[in-house]
């Protein structure tokens, strides 16, 4: 067990500052070990994911940290790791990087009823085929009615994306259970579909939430060198990866392909050179009521909060909340009952946003 000293405590309440007249910012943690995500189980109580396994219990008020055993099979390598955490419902949900033997690895998703001291993952989802790549997971993990929504990254194949018997590089649908929904694509017309695909042409989504005013899934995906962007999950369409290089090119510096062409889906923004655009919500929240309906967007290169304004899927404004002040933005949160926001840093802290 991790506890914070008294001295460190105060100091670290010592570290805050205003981004705006009305905006501060204010580390309240600052000892996690390349931390990948966070989620609420109540107002007092977070649990924590970190890239090499650690999965960690934080009580906000007393600011004491445990570790939480687990029986998961990872694989850290480059990107990979432990990923998306979820809470719901008394029970968690985690995407991660499976070790599939031989240094293959596959985006998977397990399950778990809660408890604090142990928990006993099952398996409800794996992206198949196992690919031997320590590149874009994804592994963005939302919830909508009795649904869950999975982001898997292609893994740097580039054209797996649209191959739709293949998971990399798609929206997956399946339920709480992991059983697989009779109207996803592949039994409304897309026969050659995996049945747990949604959507194909994605490259790394590591943003996903679900709007609480229009009921949208929204999105966020890196592209190469440029072409980050932000959009709507619509189900039995194509984001056209690596067809469509949307903005950007390969790191070498050849062309990928046209920004947009008809036939695929149109992101609502993108942004050429990219931002490494990482984690989103759609603010709902009694702190910052003039941000009602606005999408929050973190980015890890460009060390920025993005917001957006949006109607329509039209971009009505955006605005750069701050840039550079605590490092790369990995995650974000609301605290549902005071509306603050919560950020996860690559650096290892846990930030709030209040006024």
């Amino acid at each position: 067990m991790r506890i914070l000293t008294i001295a460190y405590f105060i100091v670290l309440f010592s570290f805050s500052r205003l981004i705006s007249s009305e905006i501060k910012i204010e580390k309240i943690f600052g000892e996690l070990n390349n931390p990948w995500s966070l989620s609420f189980i109540d107002s007092e109580n977070i649990l924590i994911t970190e890239k090499s396994g650690n999965l960690l219990h934080l009580n906000l008020n007393t600011k004491k940290i445990k570790k939480i055993n687990h029986n998961l099979n990872i694989l850290e390598d480059g990107q990979g790791g432990l990923l998306e955490i979820l809470y719901h419902d008394n029970y968690v949900f985690v995407s991660y990087s499976e070790n599939r033997g031989d240094g293959n690895s596959s985006t998977s998703v397990a399950k778990a009823k809660y408890n604090n001291k142990e928990l006993e993952f099952s398996n409800i989802f794996r992206a198949e085929p196992p690919t031997n790549s320590g590149y874009h997971f994804g592994s963005r993990l939302v919830i909508k009615d009795n649904f869950l929504f999975i982001t898997a990254g292609e893994r740097g194949q580039g054209m797996i994306a649209q191959d739709p018997t293949k998971h990399p590089g798609s929206i997956i649908r399946i339920f709480l259970n992991g059983e697989i929904p009779k109207d996803n694509p592949k039994f409304e017309g897309k026969s050659n579909w995996l049945p747990e695909i949604y959507q194909i042409g994605v490259r790394n989504p590591q943003g996903l939430t679900l709007s609480p005013f229009d009921n949208k899934i929204y999105i966020t995906n890196h592209g190469a060198k440029g072409g980050d962007w932000f959009g709507e999950v619509k189900k039995g369409e194509n984001y056209g990866w690596k067809i469509l290089g949307w903005g950007g090119t390969n790191y070498s510096g050849t062309k990928i392909g046209p920004k947009w062409m008809p036939g695929f889906t149109k992101a609502i923004k993108y942004w050429v050179p990219s931002i490494a655009v990482s984690s989103m919500i759609i603010y709902q929240g009694e702190e910052f009521k003039d941000w009602i309906g606005d999408a929050l967007i973190t980015s890890l290169k460009d060390e920025s909060l993005i917001k957006i304004r949006f109607k329509n899927n039209k971009i009505l404004d955006e605005k750069k909340i701050f840039k550079g002040n605590i490092g790369r933005l990995r995650d974000i949160e609301i605290q549902k009952t005071t509306g603050k926001i919560f950020i996860i840093t690559d650096q290892g802290s846990i930030w709030r946003l209040s006024k």
